[in-house]
């Protein structure tokens, strides 16, 4: 794993993913009888993959298997560990790329307008959802800031993912929201403690991942919103509201943390989208068009 975060720069989630899908395979490959890594071969680990496809794992799971694998057999490789990478003629499975969910400006309007203001839970809650949507990050980076990385003042928040860093803007709501969480809501949930992160939970904890799942599916709910709606719903608004608005696409993939701009690209369809539908309801309707 040194070898994944040293040279390749992979993120914790990566080199977490990396491990977990290693062990498995390592596990598969000792039930079979192979308990050497110069003993593997192209053929037994086509089994492997094959086994996960019988076992109902997702084309995206396996193909994140196989990019694991691929990560180690080079490795082994490059150490003289093995005289063939067995990888190496491997095929990746097809992955169809299905349509992010995206929510509508007014169903983003009603899921944020939905935590009150009478507790600290709630005030916490807005500032959560109004930050997230104001600068699409991740669940996993939003629930590791720490107060250090909020800049008020400017209006910015500053990332980190492994080494790498990226600094993102937010607007007034999410300022006010975070403001009156600050000022108000984060004192009575630490309940006299001391942290260093942003976000605490209702005992004075550290938000989990687990914990702000729920607290968006209930609003979500509460909101009447129809969509499965997940944490990366709202960073996938974001970057299409963006888009639609007529951010440059540059700029989203930098604010998104998008190592590919291909990545970014994908939010330009409901873009393009989004400008059709205005088109149309100006052609339509104004007396000059």
């Amino acid at each position: 794993m040194s070898y994944m975060e040293g040279e390749k720069k992979a993120s914790q989630n990566t080199l977490v993913s990396y491990e977990r899908d290693l062990h498995q395979m390592s596990e598969y490959l000792a039930d079979n009888g192979i308990l050497s890594v110069s003993k593997v071969t192209k053929t037994s680990l086509n089994s492997y993959i094959l086994y996960l496809e019988r076992n109902g794992r997702a084309a995206t799971t396996i193909s994140r298997v196989m990019a694991s694998m691929r990560a180690f057999f080079h490795y082994e490789l490059r150490q003289g560990n093995l005289r063939k990478d067995p990888t190496e003629l491997l095929k990746t499975p097809r992955i169809e790329r299905k349509a992010p969910e995206i929510l509508s400006v007014e169903e983003v309007d009603r899921l944020l307008a939905q935590p009150g203001d009478s507790t600290a839970k709630e005030v916490r809650d807005k500032a959560m959802l109004e930050l997230l949507y104001a600068t699409g990050l991740r669940v996993s980076e939003l629930i590791s800031l720490r107060l250090a990385d909020v800049n008020l003042n400017i209006g910015f928040v500053t990332c980190r993912d492994g080494d790498r860093e990226r600094t993102v803007p937010f607007g007034k709501a999410a300022r006010q929201a975070l403001l009156r969480y600050l000022q108000q809501a984060r004192g009575q949930l630490l309940k006299g403690g001391e942290l260093p992160d942003l976000f605490v939970n209702c005992n004075g904890k550290p938000m989990s991942r687990q914990g702000f799942w729920k607290i968006i599916k209930y609003y979500g709910e509460k909101a009447g919103i129809d969509a499965d709606i997940t944490p990366h719903t709202l960073r996938h608004s974001f970057a299409a509201h963006l888009l639609g608005g007529g951010a440059d696409i540059q700029a989203v993939q930098a604010m998104m943390g998008h190592a590919d701009l291909a990545t970014t690209q994908m939010y330009a369809a409901y873009a393009a989208k989004e400008r059709d539908s205005v088109r149309q309801a100006y052609q339509g309707a104004h007396p000059r068009r």
